[in-house]
């Protein structure tokens, strides 16, 4: 019986020893990158679910014909579209409809801006080769007749465009067309507007992009409006209170934002506008700081983080997935 005690005493004193001698993940300081997937037509949106499928929403053509879509790919490369027939438009030379996405407990939570929806799909059973839905079975909301009755644009302007679960489950919705961020309630599914936010510069849209949640606060990444002076671009902070404040500046034209392991920003660049448009490869992901942890990326739009050091980006121009790797 002594032995026992004596061998129990001993574990108790170890387990925090092993503990004090674990190593914290470190940050990020650079990227390795390699393409995993091509061939996407304007990809926006990305999210990972807990069989570690990609879900991809794709712009479409722009031909204003309704080809935008949504798709599964699994670990080993293989796609399935579980939705398409989403409308897709080119609107001042980008391709624009369909917008982010967001996974949670085998349901889609994925926003159509240019029809101002919110669609709620449940993908518990969906896998490989089976036959899309059809869009019309997908339970929808109407977020854009909400968000243009706050008149908060002249002229009036909505364009629902990425989403995150916050305090108690709620979901908020950030819209670029009205620089606003929209509360869901989880039980009732009313909608509040949550957080309006200010210009970056007289008569400069704040245009809010990316959003999430770090347990305490929102940080949101922003692109600025035209003419998207290199320098103009913030994250944002916002409280439980809906409190806006600036997280950090200096940052041009952020198109999305994701969490490290450890909670801090990691935001991408969509590129430096010129007479031209967006330069060529002049697109980068960045952390918190400001600190260049990969560069010469083309026109990134999305961002998500599968593993301690595994994030995936998608290439708006390219057309691709790439997984990034420290």
């Amino acid at each position: 019986m002594k032995t026992i005690f004596f061998l129990l005493f001993v574990l108790v004193l170890s387990v925090p020893s092993c503990i004090d001698h674990m190593e914290p993940i470190p940050e990020a300081k650079s990227f390795s990158s390699s393409t995993i997937v091509s061939g996407l037509k304007a990809p926006v949106g990305i999210a990972v679910d807990d069989k570690g499928n990609l879900w991809v929403t794709e712009a479409g053509t722009g031909n204003n014909n309704d080809d935008a879509s949504l798709s599964m790919i699994t670990p080993s490369g293989t796609k399935t579209t579980y939705v398409a027939g989403l409308k897709s438009v080119t609107n001042q030379g980008s391709i624009e409809g369909i917008s982010h996405l967001l996974y949670r407990e085998g349901k889609l939570y994925f926003l159509h801006g240019l029809n101002g929806t919110l669609y709620t799909a449940d993908v518990s059973s969906f896998k490989t080769g089976d036959a899309a839905v059809k869009l019309v079975d997908i339970p929808s909301e109407d977020v854009g007749n909400y968000v243009r009755s706050l008149a908060l644009t002249n002229p009036l302007n909505s364009n629902a465009y990425d989403l995150t679960f916050g305090p108690d489950g709620h979901l908020f919705i950030v819209d670029a067309g009205s620089n606003a961020m929209i509360k869901r309630d989880k039980a009732t599914g009313k909608l509040s507007l949550f957080a309006h936010f200010p210009d970056v510069a007289p008569g400069v849209d704040a245009v809010p992009t990316g959003i999430v949640y770090d347990g305490s606060r929102f940080l949101l990444s922003s692109l600025t409006g035209f003419p998207f002076t290199p320098g103009s671009a913030k994250i944002f902070q916002v409280d439980n209170d809906g409190i806006v404040s600036i997280h950090k500046d200096k940052f041009t034209t952020l198109t999305g934002i994701a969490l490290s392991v450890n909670g801090k920003p990691i935001v991408i660049q969509h590129g430096i506008f010129g007479a031209m448009g967006f330069g060529a490869k002049s697109g980068k992901v960045l952390d918190g700081e400001g600190n260049t942890l990969l560069d010469n990326i083309s026109r990134p739009t999305g961002i998500v983080r599968a593993g301690d050091r595994v994030f995936y980006l998608l290439s708006y121009l390219d057309g691709t997935i790439s997984k990034l790797t420290y």
